[in-house]
This record gives C-alpha cells, structure tokens and sequence, in this order.
C-alpha cells in the first residue's frame, strides 16, 4: 500500500511539476528597464530567480523519476506478474524522465551565476542519475527472473 500511495503521488507531483510555466517569469525580467545600474542589478536579480525557477523543474523530474524507481524495484520484486510488462513500461518511462531531464537542466545551469547552487544541484544531478540508474537496473533484474 505505500509502494502505491508514493507512486500516485509521484505522478501527480510530475503532473504538476511539467504544468509549471516558467517562461512567463523570464519575459518579464528580460523586460524590466536596464536605464541604470540600479535597475541592470534589479534586472539581473530577477532573471537569476527565474532561471533558477525555470532549472528547478527538471530537478523535479529527475527527483520523482529517481523515487518512482525506487518504488518500481518494490512493484517488480513483489508484484503480479501478469502485470510485468505493465512494470517494464514504466521502468522505461521513469528512465527517460531521469535521462531526459538531465540535459535540459545542465543547459539550463550555465546560465545561472550563484555558483554554491551550481554545484549542489551538479552533485544532485550525479547521485539522483546513479540512483535512479540503479533501481532502474535492479527492477529490470526482478522482471527478467523467471516466474516460479
């Protein structure tokens, strides 16, 4: 039961998370007056939060793809088998979400300039990858172990 209660909250979560519009948030930084040093600085700012803003979405899908396959090395050891390919599926699935994500987010962290954040989110980037790779690889393994 909570293998299931974590998996649908992870796929509203991903919902949510790929329904976030960040691209608003850059227009209207991108718009704010540069007449200034003071307004360049105030421009600046609030185009690093939205940048910021806009990165943190694949960080969330890499996040929920990594924790969904974790569950998913549950679903595979413990699961119907009937249901296998069903599982297989969306092994698949939570990987691309987990690769996927991984490049649109290396893009985006070059522009950002707060280097601290920077490197956390790189290291993140490393753990979550090897993690989610793992669980990923460890259901397959179950799927692939013939059927007693």
């Amino acid at each position: 039961m909570r293998v299931t209660t974590t998996l649908i909250s992870v796929q509203r979560q991903l919902a949510q998370t790929l329904d976030a519009e960040t691209i608003p948030q850059i227009v209207a930084a991108r718009k704010m007056s540069q007449a200034n040093n003071a307004q360049r600085a105030q421009r600046e700012a609030a185009m690093q939060v939205a940048l910021r803003t806009a990165a943190d979405v694949p960080l969330e899908v890499m996040r929920l793809s990594a924790l969904g396959l974790e569950q998913a090395q549950t679903v595979a050891a413990r699961g119907c088998r009937a249901a296998s390919t069903d599982t297989e599926l969306a092994v698949a699935l939570l990987r691309i979400g987990l690769i996927g994500a991984r490049p649109t987010l290396e893009q985006k962290l070059g522009s950002l300039t707060d280097e601290t954040y920077t490197q956390t989110v790189i290291d993140e980037i490393v753990r979550l990858s090897d993690e989610g790779t793992n669980a990923a690889n460890a259901a397959e393994a179950w799927l692939r172990v013939p059927p007693a």
